[in-house]
């Protein structure tokens, strides 16, 4: 067992009393200072002495080592405690990203510890870590239950809280060191090698901050004798753990994982826990909080007319004489462009590019695939201004290769471009004029999953609004009347 101090607690006490930080009771001298069977009894004379050496903040108490722990049993009796979810999370060791999708009280904190032991124990001698969104979080969740369960089970363990808090587990093949970080802090894991990475909470995460950590935490995995990296969050819609594990791409990936436990998984629960939250929350609310399913908890779908049964069609098309016309939204190291035909009134979208570096990669990759056509564009108007990738700008860019740039002079307001798209996936009179080729995933997938904000704007932080403005620029210039019929204005605006 373990225990933490400050050189403040240099107060005399008995050997019975409970030791004191500032006005904490942290637990009795006999229990804490390593009454077991893997630590030895320490006198009170050498706790004063060895408190009053202390540098501030450092660790003030070492707990003997664990040359007698038996691991196998350990591990054994740990899982036993576990109910079958918790179970399959801890046990599997061999996929490579894993992550576990659970209701509120259905024992995932529980499980990360448990699965924390797990991966120490498979990897003695070596680092892991265990991030929380935030700083405060490690020291008010982490930090409680995982001592908690180390002392449960008379795991043999140091703690040191600066310069930043660590665990120190003390195994019979060695010491194997168990770091505890921030993702707002997630660049400080940079130039650590890690046998393993586990992530609690992770849907709390801004989506753009755990996209960018992710790739970067994967390339520290390179230690250790089970490499792995596990993520355990209640879904929050559909933001990093339905983009990492829920989606229809990341569900063909076959180095991820993901387990779903549900609050009644967990039998030590009070028994009114779930009638609570059944009569509290809506029927989305507990699909996500009560069930661990993704689901949509913002304040609605922006496209709700958008339906696959009525708008994904499946190809070959016949088109090769009419010419393209692409939509495109410019971001750096993100270029999202929509690949239509537009026939009469009616518009088919064929093919889609992402994720493309900048304006000329874009440009290179439809010259690529497209060689021969005729190219109408319709980026971004801002893009006039700016450029992604040089000093010139984006549609300069565009317009050096030929293409023909259909832009306004600047963008219509984003509930008009959105009312425009509304009206073409069905009108008042229940005509559909938009189709999208079903080899269009993410332009389908961002179609169904936009929603508003909680301020009623369009959310622009779980990742799926770029593929939709895209659209939205080409079906605003071609489709609205404000630019119907050579471009003249028709002072209708349309919502």
């Amino acid at each position: 067992m373990g225990y933490r101090a400050t050189p403040d607690d240099r107060r005399l006490v008995g050997p019975m009393q409970h030791l004191t930080n500032g006005s904490q009771k942290v637990g009795p001298i006999s229990h804490r200072l390593g009454c077991n069977k893997y630590s030895s009894k320490i006198s009170f004379p050498l706790l004063v002495s060895f408190l009053d050496t202390a540098k501030e903040g450092k660790v003030c108490y070492q707990a003997a080592g664990g040359d007698d722990l038996n691991v196998d049993n350990l591990l054994q009796k740990i899982k036993s405690d576990l109910h079958p979810g918790q179970l399959d999370f801890v046990d599997d060791s061999s996929t490579e990203i894993l992550g576990l999708s659970a209701g509120y009280g259905a024992g995932k904190t529980r499980s990360l510890c448990a699965k924390t032991v797990n991966l120490a124990c498979l990897n003695q001698g070596f680092t892991g870590c265990v991030m929380e969104p935030t700083g405060p979080l490690i020291r008010d969740i982490w930090q409680t239950d995982f001592e908690t369960f180390l002392e449960d089970y008379e795991i043999p363990y140091t703690f040191r809280a600066s310069p930043l808090p660590e665990y120190v587990l003390h195994l019979p093949k060695g010491d194997t060191k168990i770091l505890c970080r921030s993702f707002e802090n997630w660049s400080r894991i940079i130039g650590l090698n890690l046998a393993f990475v586990l992530a609690d909470e992770i849907d709390t995460v801004t989506p753009t901050i755990a996209s960018r950590a992710f790739p970067k935490i994967l390339g520290r995995l390179r230690s250790g004798n089970v490499r792995q990296f596990g993520a355990a969050s209640t879904p929050e819609g559909f933001r990093w753990m339905w983009q990492t594990f829920g989606s229809d791409e990341a569900q063909k990936r076959e180095d991820r994982r993901l387990i779903k436990m549900k609050t009644v998984d967990n039998p030590h629960l009070p028994s009114d826990f779930i009638s609570r939250l059944e009569a509290n929350y809506d029927s989305s609310l507990l699909q996500a909080y009560l069930n661990g399913e993704f689901t949509n908890l913002t304040t609605g779908q922006i496209y709700d007319r958008f339906k696959r049964s009525l708008h994904v069609v499946n190809g070959p098309f016949s088109f090769d004489e009419e010419p393209l016309r692409i939509g495109i939204d410019f971001n750096v190291g993100n270029m999202s462009a929509v690949i239509g035909v537009k026939i009469g009134e009616k518009l088919t979208i064929i093919d889609e590019i992402i994720k493309a570096h900048d304006t000329d990669a874009l440009a290179k990759e439809v010259i690529r695939r497209y060689p021969h056509r005729r190219i109408f564009v319709y980026p971004d108007s801002s893009g006039g201004n700016r450029s992604t990738n040089a000093a010139q700008t984006d549609i300069s860019i565009l317009e050096s290769y030929g293409f023909s740039n259909q832009s306004p002079k600047a963008n219509p307001p984003v509930r008009d471009r959105i009312s425009a798209v509304q009206a073409l996936l069905e009108n008042g009179q229940g005509k559909v004029r938009l189709e999208i080729a079903s080899c269009c995933r993410r332009l389908i997938e961002c179609l169904e999953l936009q929603s508003y904000n909680e301020n009623g704007d369009p959310d622009k932080e779980s990742g799926y609004d770029h593929v939709n403005d895209a659209l939205g620029y080409l079906v605003w210039r071609e489709f609205n009347p404000l630019f119907a019929r050579a471009g003249r204005g028709t002072g209708i605006r349309v919502y």
